[in-house]
This record gives structure tokens, C-alpha cells and sequence, in this order.
């Protein structure tokens, strides 16, 4: 019997309870309920704002606890909790005290998963790092599943899965949390501050993230950025193969970027992957996603297979996405953009000074470095200051302000309390040549589910000018 038997079988006549209608627990429950569980479902949103969903989970025999009080009496044989609710909890806490086990769909995923797993996480870059890896794998003629984080839950998949397939996931700081098992091969592309909204500092985001390799068994793998301090840090477990990718200077083993060449390095020795400027998608910061995704996949496909990558792949939805050419004037959606090192990349992807709309919902990240960036590769910066109880528009407009290249008459700066007047604040004052860059520094809570709805909206605004 399979690991995933054993599991199914394990659900049979269990409580379960599920937190969280979501994309990555819609298809756990629907596996649950055909693996013979009693399931309840704990959610936020009403009867009302769940509607159909609701609807049709309640005749499949599925109970609920819905509205403002979701959480009250949480408990049950197993409980899933969903990605972006911290272990510890109160709720969670209380549950696990009384005999609640807790898990996830992500982590009972890697505890089945019949093939290779590879695993993507870190602050900024870990999307386009995840997808260009399973691109580069399938060129190469594996059968890859894409999932995790990036939005696909993998584990009602497991049955359409072999032991000769890789499954390529994106791991986020809250799915490694409580993390008991590490992947076959594992990357970690940066660690700066983020989400400490909810971590309870930094050197709980920073531990969540080490969950990835601290599991790793003899024989795996383990990617580093040999340019970012925290990552220096991180050691691999024993007998786990350590490689590195760098910008800056060379790496004894990994890939790294000198003038203007990617090169393989294996025990000092170098071999010539390709020229930087064959990578298609633009910005340094992807010059650094290709070279970890090279360093992740090498050993399984050939040079051949990273560069025919690079030279077709035209890069992920809401990451420095072109939406439309009008007047002369480029629109750029980089909604992913949730935190300032993320907007700092995507504005040194540009050559010219851009209009920068930016500002969203409150991570209780710093700014105080963002606003030199800013005074360096923006013309104009239109904040979106939504809802004031929860903004980084102050903060952002603060650390510009104070910054020592400042220049008022260089950098004029708006503000908006609506999205659409600021994107159309944006379009007015851009003349031809102008880049119009929607990266908000900022996650999207203030105003949107995600930053997926944002960027949408943003391309609706833009394509209706």
C-alpha cells in the first residue's frame, strides 16, 4: 500500500476539520469527504459571502462555523490548517492541547508524494524561480507538477503521479513553519524582512524558512544565495550537496555572474552557460532567478535546456508584466511586488526613471532603505493610501522624504485614496516614453483578497484607457 493509501485510509470515520475555504483546501475537503471523514469546515466569510460554495459542501454532508467567531471551539481528530494561519495560534493552541493533531495540505503532500520533490522558497523571486525550474525541467522531458504556494494544491494529484516525475513546489515562510520533513532538493533565493505582520519577528520568519533543508537527507541538495548575509548563515545537514549562485563574484560550486556571463563553477573550475542579455524577461533580479533555477536543476537537464528557457520564456503573470503600449506610454503590472526589496528589483529592471505607483496594507516591514531606491529610479510617485488605519502610503512618502538624494523638484509625489484615481493619475501626467510601474512595495489587504485580484484590476484600469 502507498503512502497516500495509508493516508486515505487513515481519514476513514476521523473528524477533520478544515480552516479556511481556499484555493489550496477545496480540493482537500472534496478528497476528506471521499475518504469517508466527518469534516468541518472553520471559515471567516459568512453563509452569505460563501454562497454557492456553501451551499454544495452542506449537501455533501460537510458542517460549518462560519462568520466573525469561526474559530470558536476549533477541534477534532486532525485539524488542516490553511497556509497563512500561524501554527502557534491561539486557536490553534488551545485545539492541540486538547488532542487535535495539526497539519496541512502541504505537508501531508510531501509526506505522500511519490516522486522527487524540489522546493523553492525565500522573500523575493521564489514565483519566477519556481516556474522557470519546471520549465527547465520539462525541456529536459520530465513530467513536472507545479503547485504549492504558487497557487495549484498538489495533493488530491498524487495518484496521477510516478516515481520518474518531479514535482516543483513554492513554499511560503507559513507553510514551513511547522514543517517536519524537507525536499530532495531545496532553495532558498534571499531572506530579507517580510510578513512580520504575522511572524513574531525576524527570527521566527528567518527559522520558518530553514525548515526547508534542516530535514534534507544524505543525498539531497541544497541552493544558496552566496549574496544574501542571512542565507550565509544556513548550513546543509550532513552529506547534503551545498550550492551556491552569486551576482557579485565567483562561488567555488553553483553559478555565477561576471562580466556579463553566467558560468557553471564545479570545485573551482568554470564552464560558460550563456551571455546575461539571452535572458528574455528583464532585470537583474532575474538574472539571479535563472542562475538558482540553474543550480536547482543541474545534474538533471543540460545547458541547453536553461538556455532554450531563457531565450523563449516571457515571465509570470503580475511580475513586471507589459499590459498594454498606449500614447507611447508602457503599463507594467508587478503586483507581486509585496515588500520594498521586491519593488527595488523591479525598478532596477528599467533604465530610465519610472512613474511608480506604490502603497498598500501594512506588513510592519521597514522603509527606511526603499527611499533612496526610489529617489533613484522614480520621476514621479503616486501613492495609494486606501485606507489610512492601514497603509504603508506614510512610510513609504517618509523614507523618501528623508532620503539624502531627495530632490522635490526631481521627484514630485502624489497622493491618492482610490486605486483607479491613482492609476489614472498615473496616466495623465505620462508623456510618450514614459514606464507607468504598479510594484507596491506593500501587500494588497487593504483593499484586495490578494495580489492577484490587484494586478487584475490594475490591467482592467489600464486596458480601458
Amino acid at each position: 500500500m502507498s503512502a497516500y493509501d495509508r493516508f486515505l485510509q487513515s481519514m476513514n470515520e476521523k473528524q477533520v476539520t478544515v480552516i479556511g475555504i481556499g484555493v489550496s483546501n477545496t480540493p482537500l475537503i472534496s478528497l476528506l469527504l471521499e475518504a469517508g471523514a466527518y469534516v468541518t469546515v472553520h471559515d471567516r466569510k459568512t453563509e452569505e459571502e460563501l454562497g454557492e460554495i456553501y451551499e454544495g459542501l452542506s449537501d455533501m454532508g460537510v458542517r460549518f462555523c462560519v462568520g466573525s467567531e469561526y474559530l470558536k471551539n476549533l477541534g477534532g481528530d486532525i485539524i488542516f490548517r490553511t497556509p497563512g494561519m500561524h501554527p502557534n495560534h491561539p486557536a490553534l493552541v488551545r485545539a492541540r492541547e486538547q488532542g487535535s493533531e495539526i497539519t496541512s495540505e502541504m505537508e501531508v503532500f510531501m509526506q505522500v508524494c511519490p516522486c522527487p520533490i524540489v522546493a523553492i522558497t525565500g522573500s523575493d523571486g521564489k514565483t519566477t524561480t519556481t516556474t522557470l525550474t519546471c520549465e527547465i525541467l520539462k525541456t529536459a522531458g520530465y513530467t513536472c507538477h507545479l503547485g504549492g504556494n504558487i497557487g495549484r494544491p498538489l495533493l488530491a494529484d498524487v495518484p496521477l503521479m510516478t516515481e520518474q516525475d518531479i514535482a516543483v513546489v513554492e513554499l511560503s515562510s507559513f507553510q514551513l513553519m511547522d514543517m517536519e520533513c524537507s525536499p530532495a532538493a531545496a532553495l532558498v533565493t534571499n531572506v530579507t524582512p517580510n510578513h512580520l505582520d504575522v511572524h513574531k519577528d525576524m527570527e521566527e520568519y528567518i527559522q520558518a524558512k530553514t525548515n526547508i533543508f534542516i530535514h534534507q537527507k544524505p543525498g539531497a541538495k541544497l541552493v544558496l544565495n552566496a549574496d544574501d548575509p542571512v542565507s550565509q548563515g544556513f548550513h546543509p545537514a550532513e552529506g547534503v550537496e551545498l550550492l551556491q549562485f552569486s551576482m557579485k563574484e565567483p562561488v567555488q560550486n553553483g553559478v555565477y555572474l561576471q562580466d556579463g556571463v553566467i558560468w557553471y563553477a564545479e570545485d573551482g573550475n568554470r564552464r560558460k552557460i550563456m551571455d546575461a542579455s539571452e535572458i528574455r524577461i528583464p532585470g537583474a533580479h532575474n538574472i539571479a532567478n535563472y542562475m538558482a533555477a540553474t543550480c536547482l536543476t543541474h545534474g538533471k537537464v543540460s545547458f541547453n535546456d536553461v538556455i532554450t528557457v531563457a531565450r523563449s520564456f516571457g515571465g509570470v503573470e503580475h511580475r513586471l508584466e507589459l499590459v498594454r503600449t498606449l500614447d507611447g506610454v508602457r503599463y507594467y503590472n508587478d503586483s507581486i511586488a509585496s515588500s520594498p526589496t521586491r519593488t527595488a528589483a523591479g525598478l532596477r529592471a528599467f533604465e530610465q526613471k519610472v512613474i511608480l505607483l506604490a502603497g498598500g496594507h501594512d506588513k510592519k516591514i521597514p522603509y527606511d532603505s526603499f527611499g533612496p531606491v526610489v529617489c533613484d529610479h522614480v520621476k514621479r510617485l503616486i501613492l495609494i493610501d486606501a485606507n489610512p488605519d492601514d497603509s504603508t502610503a506614510p512610510a513609504i512618502e517618509a523614507s523618501v522624504r528623508a532620503a539624502e538624494n531627495f530632490d522635490p523638484e526631481q521627484l514630485a509625489i502624489e497622493k491618492y485614496n482610490d486605486f483607479e484615481a491613482a492609476v489614472r493619475g498615473a496616466a495623465a501626467v505620462a508623456q510618450d516614453g514614459d514606464i507607468v510601474l504598479m510594484s507596491p512595495a506593500s501587500a494588497s489587504f487593504d483593499i484586495f483578497k490578494n495580489f492577484m485580484e490587484r494586478g487584475n484590476r490594475f490591467k482592467d484600469i489600464v486596458n480601458s484607457l
